[in-house]
Parts: structure tokens; C-alpha cells; sequence
């Protein structure tokens, strides 16, 4: 397994769970300390501190320092791996789905055919 591949698991890994997710949607409407990100859950700020650190190691998210507070930012550059992953996937699957598409029309005009030439 490549590094990249490491990246792309920490970053799926991260995004699998509802709650990283919703935090991330908060993001990025701006900057957030760990209170006002764990105000819409019923969990404990610490519990929403251990989501905090997944979106960090798969590199999601940043803490900067704001006077005492630290602040979490959103990374969204690092989206791009998964993105460019999930589009290369994508047109494979549709050029497979194409050339079955095309499969099923030639089997369809084949069966047409044998229908139109054994009817008398």
C-alpha cells in the first residue's frame, strides 16, 4: 500500500461516520472551537474532542491558536484525493455500465431478428 493509499483510507475512514461528517459541514462555514462543535450533539466535548482527532490525522481538519483557544478549520484540499478517487472509479464504472448498455441492445436486435424470421 502506497502512502497515497494510506491518505485516501485515513480520509475515507474519517468521512464514514455521520457525526465527522456534520462537523465538516460545519466547517465549512468557518472556523469553530470544540464548544461550538459539540453544541449540536448529545455527546461530551470530549467525545466529539476523539472525532476532532480522526479529521486530523486524515489531515480534514486544522487547530489554529486564537489567543488561548484552538479554534478547528476546515481543510478542504484534502477532500481532493477522494474526490479525484471517487471521479477515476466513477467513469470506469459508467464505460463498463456503456459497453453492457451497448451488450444488452445488440442481444435485444439479435432476439428481434430470430423472432422476425422464424414467424411465418
Amino acid at each position: 500500500m502506497t502512502v497515497v493509499d494510506d491518505e485516501l483510507s485515513l480520509v475515507f475512514a474519517a468521512l464514514a461516520d455521520p457525526t465527522r461528517r456534520a462537523i465538516l459541514a460545519r466547517l465549512a462555514r468557518g472556523s469553530a472551537t470544540v464548544h461550538e462543535l459539540a453544541e449540536p450533539f448529545a455527546m461530551t466535548q470530549q467525545a466529539v474532542s476523539k472525532h476532532l482527532k480522526v479529521l486530523e490525522q486524515a489531515r480534514l481538519i486544522s487547530r489554529t491558536r486564537a489567543a488561548q483557544s484552538r479554534p478547528c478549520v476546515l481543510e478542504p484540499d484534502h477532500l481532493d484525493a477522494a474526490t479525484d478517487w471517487i471521479a477515476r472509479h466513477r467513469q470506469v464504472w459508467a464505460d463498463r455500465h456503456d459497453r453492457l448498455d451497448e451488450h444488452l441492445s445488440a442481444l435485444r436486435a439479435e432476439q428481434r431478428g430470430a423472432k422476425e424470421t422464424s414467424t411465418p
